[in-house]
Formats: C-alpha cells, sequence, structure tokens
C-alpha cells in the first residue's frame, strides 16, 4: 500500500492510496466511497483484491478522512463536487497511469450515484455497486421513512444552520459531512427525482453509460429497498446492463451485512462474489 496525494482541478489535496499487486493481471479497481465513509474501512478489501492480482485505488472525498480540512465550516464541498472534481480527478490519473488495464468502479452507496457527474465513467469495462438506490424516501420501509424525515426534514437543517456543517456522527450516519454534502444529500432524501435532481444541476453524463454493472444488496440494509435500486437502475442509469445479487445474512460469518459491514473483514469470505464477477 503507497499513500498518494491527487491534486483536483480546483488545487484542492485528496488522499489516496494504492494497492499494488506482486503479479499484476492487468486488472483496476477504484473504490467510490459511501458518504461520510472514511477509504480505511475498505482498505482490507482492497488488500485482498490485490492478493488475486488487482491494483486498486481507494480515496477520501473533499472534506472526509484524510482530505478533511482543518475547519469545516465555510468549506466548499458537495457530493456534486465529490462526482464531477474528486472522482474526475482519480480518473484522469488512472488514465495517464494505467492506459493498458482493463479498469472496473465499485460505487458503494453514493458512490455509484456520483458516476454520472464524471464523463470519463466511460473508462470502465464493468460497474459494481454496492448498497445504493435512489434514496427518495417514498422508497424507503416505513419506519426508516419516519426516521429519515425527522433526521433529514428537521434535525440535519438544523444542526446543519446551526454549526456551519452537518455533525453526521451526532447521528450514527458516519464523518461529519461539508454542509453543501449535506444538504445534497437531503435532496436524495426528500426529492421525488433523488439522484436525478442532483445531476439536473451539473453536466449529466448518466444516460451515456452503458456497460454491464453487477448491483448487490444486503438482506438486512434497512436503508435499502428492491424500489429504491430498480429506480436507480432503471431512473437514472437506463442504459447500464444490470445484474442483482441478494447477500442474505445468512451468507456472513456473523449474520451482519447491513448498509456498510459487507467491507469488513469478518465478511471476508463474501468478498469472492465481487471476485468471482470480475474474473469471469
Amino acid at each position: 500500500m503507497e499513500k498518494l496525494i491527487i491534486t483536483t482541478r480546483d488545487h484542492i489535496s485528496l488522499a489516496a492510496h494504492i494497492f499494488e499487486p506482486e503479479q499484476s493481471n492487468s486488472k483496476l479497481l477504484l473504490i467510490n466511497s459511501a458518504t461520510g465513509v472514511k477509504q480505511q474501512v475498505y482498505f482490507s478489501f482492497a488488500n485482498y483484491f490485490s492478493e488475486k492480482g488487482f491494483t486498486v485505488i481507494t480515496y477520501d472525498y473533499q472534506g472526509i478522512g484524510l482530505s478533511k480540512p482543518k475547519h469545516m465550516k465555510g468549506f466548499d464541498a458537495s457530493m456534486r463536487i465529490w462526482g464531477s472534481v474528486d472522482y474526475k480527478a482519480l480518473t484522469d490519473y488512472i488514465k495517464i497511469k494505467f492506459p493498458e488495464y482493463k479498469k472496473y468502479c465499485l460505487g458503494h452507496s453514493v458512490g455509484a450515484l456520483i458516476l454520472g457527474m464524471n464523463k470519463d465513467s466511460d473508462l470502465f469495462k464493468e460497474f459494481i455497486f454496492v448498497g445504493t438506490q435512489n434514496a427518495f424516501v417514498g422508497n424507503l420501509k416505513l419506519r426508516t421513512k419516519v426516521e429519515a424525515y425527522l433526521g433529514f426534514g428537521i434535525a440535519q437543517p438544523l444542526t446543519t444552520g446551526l454549526l456551519g456543517y452537518f455533525p453526521a456522527h451526532w447521528f450514527g450516519l458516519g464523518e461529519s459531512l461539508p454542509k453543501n454534502c449535506a444538504y445534497d444529500w437531503r435532496t436524495l432524501i426528500l426529492n421525488r427525482k433523488s439522484t436525478n435532481r442532483l445531476l439536473e444541476k451539473i453536466d449529466d453524463y448518466s444516460k451515456n453509460l452503458t456497460q454491464k454493472v453487477f448491483v448487490i444488496r444486503a438482506e438486512d440494509d434497512i436503508w435499502l429497498t428492491e424500489k429504491g435500486v430498480k429506480s436507480l437502475l432503471n431512473d437514472t442509469y437506463p442504459n447500464l446492463r444490470p445484474t442483482y445479487r441478494l447477500v442474505e445474512t445468512s451468507e456472513s460469518s456473523k449474520k451482519e451485512i447491513g448498509h456498510v459491514n459487507f467491507f469488513r473483514s469478518y465478511n471476508k469470505n463474501l468478498w469472492d462474489i465481487i471476485l468471482n464477477e470480475l474474473t469471469d
């Protein structure tokens, strides 16, 4: 594992790590993180794939983890910037450094939603979606729907307005977020158009994508529904060619997967689900 600093077009430094295999299979896997999830969560997964011959890159978006500024208040980042600037900086790097490799991109949660914000998403031979959907509250189950209305309708805008950033960790939602990331997240939840509403505010390349996509959903992910997943593939990425895989809790050694824990080392046995897809 080697640390990299990737500089965006607006001169922001992003912390990244590259996992190089001892014997390369000339395949590269880029991991786009979930909202508020540090890249370290994916290190064991990345190392596993490097042991199988893949070159793997992880990184933190602006405002997250090792790419966090000293002061979050007033820091100008958004999910749209994550897609059009940060993710674009990574694909620029990959184009230069790995021109001949077969390239794959894993989008975890928001990491899949930002693909349509970067014209260079066409670099990738195939996508892996994990725990992602159009997160509109109307697609959620009743209990989660109530939590979403209370959290994103009241608590999130209130705390973000007071502090100038969203203290997501107060609510068990990962890393604190820059205010515009929080407001974009609120849009994903409360606006009926969800991801498409964010894409309306930016150059939209989502309909250009025609690759295969392997879509993984955990049985115990309370924030995800089949309706939301199908909405993303039908309404946002209608030209991708999906295959779906429901991962049951019985397949987990701890009987626990949820929204993030697919990538925990105790679920290492599940990683072959992706490895087998990328080695066919």
